[in-house]
């Protein structure tokens, strides 16, 4: 073992040790194979992060066991016109440092969600105009008719004025640039849990908020959470009972969890697409053999990488089965996907090869790609396996597979010709999918926000548009089905598979596992054993 190997086992373990050290019967411990990059949570529009930081901050809406639409720090919404939605605030609320929430607070949450630096503009975009109506209700006014406002905020968090000004945290942290601010190490929110320690990449204390306004059906009274990137070490802590809940379970390793006596997998499907994209507007590729030109741009180029690709051998050998393949950007359980559409051009090789050679490359050519190695399932033998499927069609792939801490910088900078990346529609309707992810990029209004590859199709956005504001249930259906048609004509991205959810749990724990893969504590409980 090398020195720097030596030195993550020793920190592991030193984390480890120090959980086993401070563990009560109230202690539930946590480990995944990343750390939540902030506690800032406008900072990074991603699925564990938000699950992290919305344990300690409140939404004006949330989501209940089945994903259901719940209310929070509103306590009921309406439209009073078309375009104005009037959210009625929860009184006797307090921020974890004592402040009293009020309208104020949310005014300045979807200011400082709008603004630079934030990664969350897309939850915020279709937002004229905030007012307030008194110190607990508010008006919401949208650029046009926008029925599922209520579901888009269920994730946005809101924080405390007073707090981040005198914090000097106004503005989120901008990963793209590595600035940091309060935020990033501290939080101050309404949620359940306060934050006691914080130590990036090693260890995050979380303590119930015992003046919390809302009810917690859990018994827990803290949470360790504990990266630790190494899964057999994640698997080894579960098994030996040093941690009592891991994610994500390496499928190779689920059935040797089933068969211990201390714990258990719990799985489930997930709502969160994989996908590959594409650089589409440059005219010339950045980390590419290909010079002057740009064969992203050219369909046949695009349709040659999806023909390549060996879904189900993926889904065979390096996803255990444990994922399911897919044509469109979401999935079953995403309002506006159906299983018609749900149909993959065919793998086929000799196809790519001819489509390569029709596009002017005949003998391929090399480009670089870039993929996480800590942030989904088996996410760097993805890469590797599709590396190897490109092979054959002449395609060099050089893989650049790093830590998500320093992949999503680079690529929210579209500093990137061809990458992979999972997308989890958080208002679980199609709309959100379409406008993230292949919506023409604006960084002004923040549409196509996670369209990293810049795909742009006028006509999309005009249907994407209309989708927003249609409140007539099958005409909008109609328009989600063409608008999947034309960026699946396009071959807009390459979409791959969902992955499937696995916790490992330890079997005196009982918790809640939401298909949108986020965890929260307040449902968390330590189970008293069983009796002989």
């Amino acid at each position: 073992m090398n020195l720097k190997n030596k030195l993550a086992a020793m920190a592991v373990m030193s984390a480890l040790g120090t959980l086993c050290l401070s563990v009560d019967a109230q202690t539930i411990r946590v480990a995944n194979q990343g750390d939540a990059l902030s506690l800032d949570p406008h900072s990074l529009n991603e699925s564990l992060q938000l699950s992290v930081d919305l344990n300690v901050y409140d939404a004006l809406t949330d989501r209940n066991k089945d994903l259901s639409l719940a209310p929070s720090l509103a306590t009921s919404w309406r439209q009073t016109s078309p375009t104005v939605w009037r959210f009625e605030l929860r009184k006797n609320v307090k921020f974890h440092d004592g402040t009293p929430f009020t309208a104020d607070d949310v005014l300045f949450s979807i200011t400082r969600a709008a603004g630079d630096g934030s990664d969350v503009k897309a939850k915020v975009n279709d937002i004229k105009d905030v007012r307030k109506v008194n110190d607990y209700a508010v008006d919401i006014e949208t650029k046009g008719p926008f029925p599922i406002l209520p579901d888009v905020l269920s994730d946005l968090a809101i924080m405390s004025k007073k707090w981040c000004e005198e914090n000097k945290a106004e503005k989120p942290v901008d990963r793209r640039k590595g600035i940091e601010n309060t935020a990033s190490f501290k939080a101050n929110g309404t949620g359940p849990f306060r934050v006691r320690e914080r130590q990036p990449n090693v260890r995050t204390v979380f303590v119930r908020n015992g003046t919390y306004w809302g009810k917690i059906d859990g018994n827990v009274q803290e949470v360790i959470f504990t990266p630790i990137a190494n899964p057999a070490t994640r698997v080894a802590a579960l098994v030996s009972g040093e941690i009592d809940v891991m994610e994500p379970v390496p499928v190779q390793d689920i059935a040797r969890i089933n068969a211990s006596p201390n714990a258990q997998v719990v799985v489930g499907p997930e709502l969160r697409t994989i996908f590959l994209g594409m650089d589409q507007k440059r005219d010339e590729l950045l980390y590419s053999s290909v010079k002057g030109k740009n064969p992203f741009k050219d369909k046949r180029v695009r349709q040659a990488f999806y023909q390549a690709i060996d879904i189900n051998g993926i889904q065979r050998t390096v996803m255990r089965g444990a994922s399911r393949p897919t044509a469109l950007m979401v999935g079953p359980g995403i309002n506006g996907w159906t299983a018609e559409q749900d149909k993959r051009l065919p793998y086929d090789v000799d196809a790519a090869k001819k489509l390569l050679s029709d596009a002017g490359y005949p003998n391929g050519f090399e480009v670089t790609m870039n993929c996480p190695n800590d942030r989904y399932v088996n996410d760097a033998q993805i890469c590797q396996a599709v590396a190897a499927n490109l092979a054959r069609i002449g395609v060099k792939i050089n893989l650049a597979a790093e830590t998500k801490g320093t992949y999503f910088p680079k690529i929210l900078r579209r500093d990137t010709s061809f990458y992979l990346l999972g997308w989890t529609p958080t208002t679980y309707d199609a709309h959100n999918a379409l406008d993230a992810l292949m919506r023409c990029p604006d960084d002004k209004t923040g549409d196509g926000q996670f369209n990293l590859g810049s795909y742009c199709n006028p006509k999309l956005d005009e249907l994407i548009g209309k989708i927003k504001s249609s409140t007539d249930k099958n005409e909008r259906m109609a328009m989600i089905k063409e608008a999947f048609t034309i960026h699946a004509d396009d071959i807009g991205h390459l979409p791959l598979h969902q992955q499937s959810l696995a916790w490992g749990v330890s079997k005196k724990v009982a918790l809640t596992q939401r298909a949108d893969n986020f965890m929260p504590f307040k449902w968390m409980s330590i189970q008293a054993p069983a009796k002989p």
